[in-house]
């Protein structure tokens, strides 16, 4: 999936942060749903603009960046 088409930032909404393209609806908090044990039906009954496509690019978003995020050793 390219998540690029779905996922936007702007710095017009929310201050930047990635976003479902059309909607205020931020990664983090789809994410954050997800964590907390909500089900994709549950996410997408309480936030109706969403589609399942929006919560795999959410997650692949996520993916993206994690893969992105430099790790060093500290050596002490």
């Amino acid at each position: 999936m390219d998540w690029e088409e779905r996922i936007e930032l702007n710095p017009a909404v929310l201050a930047g942060k990635p976003v479902v393209r059309g909607t205020r609806i931020a990664v983090e908090l789809v994410i954050e749903r997800l964590a907390d044990g909500w089900s994709e039906e549950t996410i997408l009954d309480q936030y109706p603009s969403l589609s399942a496509d929006d919560i795999r690019a959410c997650l692949y978003y996520a993916s993206t960046r994690l893969r992105a995020e430099g790790v060093y050793p500290v050596r002490v």
